[in-house]
């Protein structure tokens, strides 16, 4: 039998928290075109003349509000998400069905480890079979395709490319949304409950949708399906999008417009969380956790929570298990 690897791929970091380090992973970012399409002369202009010029410096400074002592939080939590995934992998799959071992990697789209790097591991150790997880739930073609992209391009030009298993989305998958409820309530139950539970995604560009980018209903079904889980009213949670960039429209409500909003309307307390991270990150624990709560409160909120993002808990282990599994049984 074939043997088989996983790579475990995520968007990626900085390698440190300086604006040179910065400088470059922004610069790998937004050159994609799945993530910045416009006319790719005049976004050029714009990148190398105005943006990688101050963004660096700014962002810099936010990592390093939230760097943990062994490296960036994405990274950190990646790596101990491949960790547990392997030992659960080991201790599970270990037969002549499967062979004596299926390695795990991770990867980044942007940054290090690469695509290339994780791949190239996986030939090292003999895979002729790869499955390859990207760790966001709801599909995107800012995310998830582009992993896709990396992928075959790093195969462009080999001589042998093995059989790839690709898992496109799992925003419905029933591990997926039992985890993410039971995190609402685990936490409910050492902090209380609040007046709302606010599920706040990464945002996309509202032209997006218009092209057929599943994402944005993949999150409202996620959202649908938790909270008829938690057994929540309509007045109890509201849904809307983070980290908007630019002047172009993206899709709404915005959720630093809707805080303000809930603040001046009454609003006491809101707990917030961000099914789209499968692993706390800069746009997690600096932009949700301390910006919008600043916000809230600066408008007349009184308590703000966020809740953390699965990460290397274990239900989120046996959720890419599950999904894994999947593909090594067929």
């Amino acid at each position: 039998m074939k043997k088989q690897g996983v790579l475990l791929c995520n968007l990626g970091t900085p390698d440190e928290p300086t604006p040179k380090a910065v400088r470059r992973y922004l610069s790998q970012f937004l050159h994609d075109k799945r993530v910045v399409s416009i006319s790719r002369w005049v976004w050029c202009l714009i990148l190398h003349g105005i943006i990688l010029r101050i963004r660096p410096q700014k962002v810099a400074k936010l990592y390093q509000k939230i760097w943990y002592k062994d490296g960036s939080p994405l990274l950190v939590i990646a790596q101990k998400q491949r960790q547990k995934l392997q030992s659960e992998i080991n201790e599970r799959f270990v037969d002549q069905r499967y062979g004596k071992h299926v390695p795990v990697e991770i990867a980044m789209a942007y940054g290090n480890p690469s695509i290339d790097d994780g791949l190239q591991a996986l030939k090292n150790q003999g895979c002729e079979r790869i499955i390859v997880l990207p760790l966001y739930p709801q599909y995107s073609s800012a995310t998830t395709a582009s992993i896709f992209d990396r992928v075959a391009k790093h195969y462009k030009n080999k001589y042998f490319v093995p059989e790839i298993s690709y898992v496109g989305d799992y925003h419905d998958h029933p591990h997926y949304i039992h985890s993410l409820a039971r995190s609402v309530r685990q936490f409910r139950e050492r902090h209380g409950d609040s007046q709302k539970l606010l599920f706040s995604y990464h945002g996309v560009p509202q032209r997006f949708s218009v092209k057929g980018d599943p994402y944005e209903a993949q999150c409202r079904k996620t959202t649908e399906l938790v909270v008829k889980e938690l057994g929540l009213t309509e007045d109890d949670y509201a849904i809307s999008f983070q980290s908007r960039f630019g002047k172009e429209e993206w899709i709404k409500p915005y959720t630093d417009e809707l805080l303000i909003e809930w603040a001046k309307d009454g609003v006491e307390s809101v707990q917030v969380i961000s099914p789209a991270f499968s692993a706390d990150c800069l746009e997690t624990l600096e932009e949700l956790a301390v910006e919008n709560r600043d916000i809230f409160i600066e408008n007349g909120g009184s308590e703000y929570q966020y809740i953390p993002a699965l990460n290397d808990d274990r239900a989120h282990i046996e959720l890419m298990l599950q999904l894994v599994e999947q593909r090594l049984l067929n």
